[in-house]
């Protein structure tokens, strides 16, 4: 799977709501990502400056202070959507580590939490082709900013919450590469 060298902010915006709405919330693999998406509190942010990762690591905390600042009922969660930075998983991935201790430096620690999905996500020790993988790919490298307290509530309202991420793997696992294929959400998916 490879990304396009430029993604027109408003299709990575586009296919990454279909993402979320088909394989996220139509899926259940968060079952607290409906309430928020109903709610109209998550924020779609599109960096498309290109393969800069410092100006995304500026954009992460630009939009790590807005949601702070906000109410939770007005914004409880910032999808910050990078389709044309850090197309190589490794090289993501490495930028995530990078910018959890930025956040923490920062003061968000205990505040924000950082999730990340990406196209190529590969869990370690997994090969390139399990399905579990899905469970973090995304369209497009992607950056998730989640308020811990909005966490934990969720956590303490959902009994066996420490389960989600075996049953997300049994549900992919039954679904398998061609019912997820069939979903249709990677890139472009949401123009097809």
């Amino acid at each position: 799977m490879s990304i396009a060298a430029t993604i027109p902010g408003k299709q990575a915006e586009a296919d990454t709501r279909h993402w979320l709405e088909r394989a996220v919330i139509g899926l259940n693999l968060c079952p607290f990502a409906k309430a928020v998406h109903v709610k109209g509190q998550i924020r779609y942010v599109v960096y498309s400056a290109g393969n800069d990762d410092a100006g995304l690591m500026e954009a992460l905390m630009r939009e790590a202070a807005e949601l702070a600042k906000c109410a939770p009922s007005e914004r409880d969660t910032t999808l910050l959507i990078a389709p044309n930075t850090l197309v190589d998983f490794l090289d993501f991935n490495d930028f995530t580590q990078r910018a959890e201790r930025r956040l923490a430096r920062a003061g968000f620690d205990g505040e924000l939490q950082l999730a990340s999905f990406h196209p190529l996500f590969e869990f370690a020790g997994a090969a390139p082709d399990d399905i579990a993988n899905a469970t973090n790919r995304a369209p497009y490298p992607t950056l998730h900013l989640l308020r811990e307290e909005s966490v934990s509530r969720a956590v303490d309202a959902f009994p066996e919450a420490d389960a989600i991420f075996e049953r997300n793997i049994e549900t992919l696992t039954t679904l398998g590469a061609e019912g997820w294929a069939a979903l249709d959400v990677g890139p472009g998916g949401s123009f097809r």
